[in-house]
């Protein structure tokens, strides 16, 4: 069955843009009848800004020293 194409506004690459990977799904199942293309678009966004994420994360976490050196827990 095919839909009839509707455009939607573009405020909708907020909800990936603040939510990541779940917001880039919602919007993905909220739109993927009406606007395809933008719907897809979205759910691309969520999965960048994701790795993105996860590649400035594990940067980050290679520049910090060793934590359990100065600690002198006894665990």
């Amino acid at each position: 069955m095919s839909y009839p194409e509707k455009t939607r506004s573009n405020a909708w690459f907020l909800l990936p843009v603040f939510f990541g990977v779940l917001g880039g799904i919602v919007a993905f199942f909220i739109l993927r009848k009406d606007d395809p293309k933008k719907a897809k678009n979205c759910l691309y966004v969520g999965l960048a800004l994701m790795v993105i994420g996860l590649v400035l994360n594990a940067i980050l976490a290679s520049t910090f020293p060793g934590f359990d050196s100065g600690l002198r827990v006894n665990v």
